[in-house]
């Protein structure tokens, strides 16, 4: 979940960023070069304030007092020039320059300096040129100012600035603009981590604890104590319901082991008194026979469900075992049996295979399972149990050559109290399998149920090779 949830989280902040962050740069741009143009308009104010005391043309007669006048402007002009690299001059309306540096520099015909000195003309000072980016390196700053005499426009003074310096200084603070956001952007990530591991903490928590219960470990339980309100307040009402499934399925645990060893006793009281019985009945009696056969089947039944319970609530013991050798044993103490019954049992399979089991379940489940085997299996065919490594598991199989299961009956296998119809005359109580499916469930293991070329039933106990 949290590589859903950072991707999407990170791309907002970072749009939020890109967001401010633009703005700011273009601010950035525009306050240095509006800095620049009001410097330059103090400049032009001060040129025209020289200028507009200059009233002959170049190359007419002057006095002493005007030639003055503009030598002064002149110099103040070069100067200016020598000093900050600016063009700057003073242009009568028609364009003649009145002075100017360098001295053959002249207005502009078209461009951003044609503009500003048609707006001087007109008595307007300029204003908002036009904006010059860092990569603009061809890019300059006309200003012009009017030059006014007694309230008419006589001159213009236009400067002409380079923006190298204007254009290292907007393309310094946009470095440190990016710097802040990179800083920015590292911190955002840094919070996003943070704020996706404290709200999805206590959910891989939740899912981890339903995970257990899931499997078994009815145990599992939910530390409340991180997390938003919202989270801790579900952590809580699952433990609760954990609680409550745990009490009712204990409640049902002990009604079926304590109702199983409470009708034993009458139960065996019942069967005696119809041993009485029979001794003063003829002997064969059918009825009887009949009697004693149910009587023994609900034994065995209670038998069973006592066993079942014990196998749910047990705790497994796992320790790494040798599962080939505890297999080869049960098929070893299975065979004096199968003998007197003509069957052909038999293990085949590696010699030594380890896994993670509970020693006493697996044998209990392994004597189930041959025990199944061997009452379906007709006399001089054969039942194989197997053990063979398969990655990170072992897989236990046992093969009879029985009659087998219908594709519906396969899918009913293992429930309980469930016996196939064509099987109701051999013994049992149809708890045998739902004991051991219970029995490795406990400890991790899986069993599952397929049919077993040409005919039979397969039977294969997966059995975990790693550490719980």
């Amino acid at each position: 979940m949290r590589t859903r949830l950072l991707p999407l989280l990170i791309v907002l902040l970072a749009g939020v960023l890109l967001a401010l962050g633009f703005p700011l740069a273009g601010i950035t741009a525009g306050v240095e070069q509006q800095r620049v143009v009001v410097d330059r308009i103090d400049d032009a104010a001060r040129f025209a304030s020289l200028a507009q005391y200059v009233t002959a043309r170049p190359g007419a007669g002057k006095t002493p007092d005007e030639d003055e006048r503009q030598a002064t402007l002149s110099a103040e002009l070069r100067r200016y020039h020598e000093l900050y690299g600016i063009r700057a001059g003073v242009f009568f309306r028609d364009g003649t320059p009145m002075a100017a540096a360098p001295a053959d520099w002249r207005v502009p015909e078209k461009g951003e300096g044609a503009r500003a000195f048609s707006e001087a003309l007109a008595g307007r000072r300029s204003h908002d040129p036009h904006q010059i980016w860092p990569w603009d390196d061809d890019g300059r700053i006309p200003v012009a100012s009017p030059v006014v005499r007694d309230g008419d426009v006589v001159a213009v003074v236009v400067t002409d600035s380079p923006t190298g310096r204007m254009r290292s200084r907007v393309l310094h603070g946009w470095l440190l603009i990016g710097a802040g956001e990179c800083a920015a952007m590292l911190v955002a990530v840094g919070a996003a981590f943070r704020l996706t591991g404290w709200v999805l903490r206590p959910v891989r928590v939740l899912d981890a604890a339903s995970h257990d219960i899931a499997t078994g470990r009815m145990k599992s339980r939910v530390a409340a104590a991180s997390g938003p309100p919202e989270l801790r307040r579900l952590a809580r009402s699952f433990n609760e319901m954990a609680d409550n499934v745990e009490e009712v399925l204990e409640q049902q645990r002990a009604f079926v082991a304590d109702a199983s060893h409470q009708l034993r006793n009458p139960l065996s009281a019942l069967l005696l008194r119809i041993e009485l019985l029979a001794l003063e009945l003829p002997e064969g009696n059918e009825e009887i026979a009949s009697v004693r056969t149910e009587g023994k089947r609900l034994a065995r039944v209670l038998d069973d469900l006592l066993g079942l319970a014990l196998a749910e609530h047990a705790a497994a013991d796992l320790q790494l075992t040798d599962i080939a050798a505890l297999a080869a044993e049960r098929v070893g103490s299975w065979r004096p049996l199968a003998d007197d019954e003509g069957v052909l049992l038999s293990y085949e399979g590696q010699r030594a295979v380890t896994g993670w089991a509970d020693p006493v379940a697996l044998s209990s489940a392994l004597d189930a399972l041959i025990d199944n085997a061997l009452k379906f299996t007709p006399a001089g065919e054969r039942v194989t149990v197997g053990v063979a490594p398969d990655g990170e598991t072992v897989r236990i199989t046992v093969c009879d050559r029985g009659p087998g299961l219908t594709e519906d009956e396969l899918a009913r296998i293992g429930d309980r109290f469930w016996r196939s119809g064509r099987h109701q005359n051999v013994s049992g109580s149809g708890l045998g399998l739902s004991i051991t499916r219970a029995l490795l469930a406990g400890g991790g293991a899986t069993l599952s149920f397929a049919p077993n070329r040409p005919h039979g039933l397969r039977v294969t106990v997966v059995v975990p090779r790693n550490p719980p």
